[in-house]
């Protein structure tokens, strides 16, 4: 029997990617291409959240549809709705697949999802420490906790039968209307392309957020070398940048919550750094080909940093991290041991590689 993504029976796939961030699907996307590129016969649909729908739209012809998850237990990122389970295990029968795999990471409750969803191939990652059943054993692979997100999930592919090849960049279209969108927000703001950094102090997780006051030191040295500096974020986040802008003695321009997703990524596009979180605004950089510093306190840098020339991660320095925890149960030392020189430092050594 072949592989599944290498037999031309297997034409209908549902991916399990139960994640609310920007991030997690934007390093989703490389495999997606890949296999839209080897596979164009497939169609491919996403199992995500509905308020994931416009970074799904951004991925064009890599996926075919969302089909919006209602939660289940044991998926931190939302509440189950128990009345939505029902008609979303139906329109996933009514689709027939014939695969369905779990891409959602080292977490046993989405291969039930994944399970639930009436393919009779089921496969995806394994989890740490959960077995899959004997019958379906080659159809999974142990989650590669060693690789980064972008190499999970072509390794994967190429576990099911894609054929092994370069990962290709991250990527993120930026259409005409998102262009004129920021060309006013530029002109709006007395900002030139390549003139200004970014500092993105927001995160969903209060153990991702590196503190408000060590961002605005970070402002004020850049704004002092000469740099216009604008904040970012989601327009929940704005609490968040008002206190940055607080706390900074030099001038600041605040554009948390007044782009679109497409604004924020040419707003990335044309910057001369980002210096944010761990959040989807490194990835989007990312995506974009932005210079990024990514400070790294709960996360894993293995999994989510990006490498290359134009990215810098300040990771902090304790025996705690990496950690799971949302909030932290203990003194939050991981955000203390981050520097703020260590981040200037990191954006200046970008800063000095000069025009784009």
């Amino acid at each position: 029997m072949p592989a599944p993504l290498a037999d031309p029976a297997v034409r209908r796939v549902a991916l399990v990617r139960l994640r609310v961030g920007l991030g997690d699907l934007l390093c989703s996307l490389p495999a997606l291409r890949r296999l839209r590129e080897h596979r164009p016969d497939l169609r491919v649909s996403l199992v995500t959240w509905p308020e994931m729908a416009p970074v799904v739209e951004r991925m064009g012809d890599a996926v075919d549809e969302l089909l919006a998850f209602p939660g289940a237990q044991g998926i931190p990122e939302r509440a189950p709705d128990a009345d939505g389970w029902a008609p979303f295990v139906a329109a996933a029968a009514a689709r027939r697949f014939d695969l369905a795999l779990q891409v959602y990471g080292d977490r046993p409750a989405a291969n039930r999802v994944a399970a639930a969803l009436g393919a009779p191939l089921v496969g995806g990652f394994a989890p740490t420490g959960w077995e899959a059943p004997a019958a379906r054993a080659s159809l999974h692979l142990r989650y590669p906790r060693h690789l980064h997100e972008v190499e999970r999930h072509l390794r994967l592919f190429e576990h099911l039968g894609l054929p092994a090849g370069p990962s290709p960049a991250m990527s993120f279209p930026i259409t005409a209307d998102d262009d004129a969108e920021h060309a006013a927000t530029l002109a709006r703001a007395g900002l030139g392309a390549g003139g200004y950094v970014v500092l993105h102090p927001g995160a969903s997780s209060p153990t991702r957020r590196w503190p408000v006051e060590r961002y605005a030191a970070v402002g004020d040295v850049l704004a002092a070398d000469g740099w216009d500096v604008v904040l970012s974020g989601v327009p929940a986040e704005r609490d968040l940048a008002g206190a940055v802008a607080a706390r900074m003695t030099s001038p600041v321009t605040d554009l948390t919550g007044a782009t679109s997703l497409g604004g924020l990524a040419a707003l990335l596009r044309d910057s001369a750094v980002l210096i944010g979180n761990d959040t989807g605004s490194a990835h989007l950089a990312a995506a974009v080909g932005a210079r990024s510093v990514t400070v790294f306190l709960p996360g894993d840098p293995v999994r989510w940093a990006h490498r290359g020339a134009r990215h810098r991660a300040v990771v902090a320095d304790v025996a705690c991290a990496p950690c799971p925890h949302l909030v932290c149960p203990i003194d939050f030392r991981c955000a203390a041991s981050v520097r703020t020189g260590d981040v200037v430092a990191a954006a200046r050594q970008l800063l000095a590689q000069g025009s784009r």
